[in-house]
């Protein structure tokens, strides 16, 4: 109860907004450096989440759920953006080699050089909706629940999609 009285007088314009930042900050913070992983950045997205909330206090809708989850809801969304818009790192290819390769069958040794570039030719063969979640699950280690909202796509069609492009990746490797 005291959120959402924090919230609507800052809604108002009489809040004390340092109140609010001072009360939400460690969970904020905390948050942002789990997803972006920097602590510089962490700061930033915290910045941009509560100068959203200031702005978009008025919009909030106590029936819809809890101010806590508004605010880390939009923290997530932001960090999220910032972390698909340095997505562009290359994969280490051992890695999603050794996801490529059955259970069963397993990896007695090291990924040899020469398999690398064969597998970076296929990750580029696939089309863009399976090779992101692709890497995004195997090369960064997202749960499929997390591919899916990083794509802004249903979690069953994350699925699907990491599912077809690591068995196209198979066949192509075979």
């Amino acid at each position: 109860m005291i959120d959402e009285g924090l919230l609507a007088a800052m809604a108002a314009g009489d809040g004390d907004a340092a109140a609010f930042v001072r009360r939400f900050r460690p969970r904020v913070h905390g948050l942002a450096l789990a997803i972006v992983g920097s602590t510089a950045v962490a700061e930033e997205v915290a910045q941009e989440t509560f100068l959203r909330v200031w702005h978009n206090a008025v919009t909030y809708d106590p029936r819809r759920g809890h101010v806590a989850t508004w605010v880390l809801t939009i923290t997530r969304n932001l960090a999220v953006d910032v972390v698909r818009a340095g997505s562009e790192q290359p994969i280490d290819p051992a890695v999603l080699m050794g996801a490529l390769v059955s259970r069963e069958e397993g990896l007695a040794a090291p990924v040899p050089f020469e398999v690398w570039e064969p597998l970076r030719d296929a990750l580029r063969a696939l089309p863009p909706e399976q090779s992101r979640p692709v890497v995004l699950s195997v090369g960064y280690g997202l749960t499929a629940r997390e591919t899916a909202d990083l794509e802004g796509i249903p979690l069953g069609t994350a699925k699907t999609r990491i599912r077809r492009g690591l068995a196209r990746l198979r066949r192509a490797l075979a």
